[in-house]
């Protein structure tokens, strides 16, 4: 029977509700229609917007963005967390901790002396 370790567990579920949330964001973006969506944005006008487009009241789209967008952060920076403490840190070299190719060392080999010409 396999025994699971709660980091195991933590970074399944911060895989999946990134994963969830990834898909949400990229749909949520996807919905939003941009400022300039009108046929003088084509031209590059920018019809009677200000500089900056103007500040209305946030739709539930951009809501849901800005929400999706924390929480994406969130999960990224805690999956970076799980997975830097699940390392581990030790003195041996990856490869032997691993059980990778083992690597010996011997001593240089020696010349042999030039022989003369007679």
């Amino acid at each position: 029977m396999l025994r699971y370790t709660g980091l195991v567990v933590i970074s399944a579920l911060l895989i999946v509700v990134h994963v969830v949330v990834c898909l949400f964001l990229i749909i949520v973006v996807l919905l939003q229609s941009g400022k300039a969506a009108d046929l003088a944005g084509a031209f590059g006008g920018m019809g009677s917007q200000t500089a900056f487009g103007p500040r209305g009241s946030a739709t539930l789209l951009s809501k849901a963005t800005t929400i999706s967008a924390i929480i994406f952060m969130l999960t990224s920076i805690a999956l970076s967390i799980v997975a830097t403490r699940g390392a581990g840190v030790s003195s041996a070299p990856v490869l032997e901790r691993h059980g990778g190719a083992k690597t010996t060392t011997s001593a240089p080999a020696t010349p042999q002396p030039a022989q003369q010409k007679k």
